[in-house]
């Protein structure tokens, strides 16, 4: 099959995306497509190649200037340096039973969360940061430590491949494993359904910024666990216990509803006073929306 980006919007939308098998292609077309699209879009001129330059300021060395950039444009532009320029990013990822869920059969909220992983970090290391990659459910499954090699990528995208949705979920235990982990302040990247014990789970993210960590929250979740639109009598079984429950969704669909939106809300408030970047999408969203939070997450660090 042939791919163009002369409709980059297709490449963002998740009914195409399970089209395409190879996840190292999904994420560069996501990618490619999402930065076709920044240009087009309203916030057209919204840098994304941030990696070389950042621009002068009162006391920066002149010999720092790049001058052929000042020709170019008649604007100072410093030189940055290795040190200054990687961003070491750690991206968290539930693969927990819980994430296998799906009202349509093709796109379940892990392959979701795996392409969003998978293009944030053909992203991270096309700006030359360094991108790790974590795993859990019960417990850490998979850790790669962050490197900005375009070599790495692959090994990335290799564990991406290998996920199955597997165990419970032990956010806290994970979080709090991964926190030992890290040596030095960089971004962290979560992405779960936070089917958890929020309590304990934001005291683990807590954590992070405790070290000095910036961080980033997708929590994500399908469209129909966000509207209980189900129509006829079910059964429910619990992915993660197998518990069995008979109801009758559209009696309960308000409150359910209202103890979801508690839910999410709980999570963005507790993100916003711990000063976290929080982004609530579901599996019927386009890519862009979550990039787009990753890249002014990633223009105000620098």
């Amino acid at each position: 099959m042939e791919f163009r980006l002369t409709d980059y919007k297709s490449y963002l939308d998740p009914s195409i995306i399970p089209r395409i098998n190879n996840l190292e292609l999904r994420a560069r077309l996501v990618v490619e497509g999402f930065m076709v699209g920044l240009h087009k879009s309203p916030y057209h001129g919204f840098s994304v190649e941030f990696s070389e330059h950042r621009p002068y300021m009162q006391g920066d060395d002149l010999k720092n200037v790049d001058w052929r950039v000042f020709g170019k444009t008649e604007k100072y532009f410093i030189k940055q340096y290795e040190e200054e320029t990687n961003l070491k990013s750690y991206i968290i990822l539930d693969s927990s039973k819980s994430m296998s869920y799906s009202s349509r059969k093709d796109f379940n909220k892990l392959e979701y969360a795996k392409t969003l992983a998978a293009a944030l970090s053909y992203l991270l290391i096309k700006q030359q940061d360094a991108a790790g990659l974590v795993t859990y459910s019960e417990t850490i499954k998979k850790y790669l430590p962050p490197k900005a090699s375009k070599t790495y990528l692959h090994q990335i995208l290799y564990e991406l491949n290998q996920i199955t949705p597997s165990e419970k979920t032990n956010t806290t235990e994970s979080l709090s494993k991964i926190t030992e982990k890290i040596k030095r302040r960089g971004l962290v990247i979560i992405i779960s359904d936070f089917f958890d014990d929020i309590d304990k789970t934001i005291k683990a993210l807590k954590h992070f910024s405790y070290m000095k960590n910036e961080v980033i929250v997708f929590q994500i979740l399908d469209p129909m666990e966000r509207s209980f639109g189900f129509g006829k009598d079910a059964i429910f079984v619990d992915l993660e216990t197998e518990e069995q429950m008979a109801t009758q969704p559209y009696q309960i669909q308000k409150a359910y509803q209202q103890a979801m939106n508690e839910f999410t809300d709980k999570i963005k408030r507790e993100c916003i006073n711990s000063n976290f970047d929080y982004t609530l999408i579901d599996t019927s969203m386009p890519f862009d929306k979550a990039l787009f939070s990753y890249i002014q997450k990633r223009k105000r660090l620098y």
